[in-house]
């Protein structure tokens, strides 16, 4: 009895442990960590530029600083950053150099002067003429006729696109026979029944009204007040600047 037990024990306790410590030990020790150091950390060291490393310094000096510091951090940068509507992006606008106008004046001297291509939104606005029922309604009439016969600029005809609109209009019966614009007043006075009106400034003319400019030693300008401006041979938003002798109109 005592040598059959001392056979079978011997083998079994010979031949097992060694079995498990050769199979299993030796490939977890000579494969995996041969991978792990040689290739993998010098790929990662070589792909890595300066900035990541940069930013990977700060993030650790960042996760060791206490709660208070990144608090008073985050503070800080949101004091800094400008408080902008929602829905809107940021915009740089580039300023461009005024583009300008060269010219020559009558006297041969070079000039320049800036070209505006801005809009401006104050514009200036000008009364409207007023309708007035106790003047001939044939006076509107003429001055409706002026204004489509009229050209943009002057042809320094205007006394005569006058007397055209007038007796279109039916409020004369034969052309007045005075040739200079300052002489209209007295013309239309003494033979067509106009009389003048106590207005002094040309935008207070009631529409249709003959308003005649002038001096002894000019030739003078005549023109017809209209609902949004001033016409005889050109439309204009201004009256002339000439000397205003009167207004005039067939009551």
């Amino acid at each position: 009895m005592v040598q059959v037990i001392t056979q079978k024990s011997a083998p079994s306790t010979s031949d097992k442990p060694t079995k498990a410590i050769t199979k299993k030990r030796t490939p977890a020790t000579s494969r995996k960590p041969k991978q792990l150091v040689n290739k993998e950390p010098a790929q990662v060291v070589a792909k890595e530029p300066a900035t990541q490393a940069v930013a990977k310094e700060s993030a650790q000096a960042v996760a060791k600083e206490p709660a208070r510091s990144v608090a008073k951090d985050s503070r800080r940068t949101f004091a800094i950053e400008p408080v902008r509507p929602m829905g809107q992006q940021n915009v740089t606008h580039t300023t461009q150099p005024y583009s300008r106008f060269s010219f020559k004046t009558p006297e041969g001297k070079k000039e320049s002067v800036p070209v505006v291509t801005q809009y401006y939104p104050k514009q200036i606005v000008y009364p409207y003429g007023k309708i007035d029922r106790h003047i001939d309604g044939r006076l509107m009439q003429a001055a409706t006729i002026a204004q489509e016969r009229a050209h943009a600029h002057s042809r320094s005809r205007c006394w005569h696109y006058v007397k055209d609109a007038l007796l279109a209009s039916g409020v004369i019966d034969s052309r007045p026979k005075s040739e200079l614009a300052r002489d209209a007043a007295s013309d239309l006075v003494s033979n067509y029944g106009f009389k003048k009106l106590a207005v002094s400034d040309p935008f207070s003319a009631p529409v249709g009204s003959v308003l005649v400019y002038g001096t002894a030693r000019s030739v003078g300008h005549v023109e017809l007040r209209t609902q949004d401006g001033f016409v005889s041979d050109f439309r204009s938003k201004t009256p002339s600047r000439r000397p205003l002798l009167g207004v005039y109109a067939k009551l």
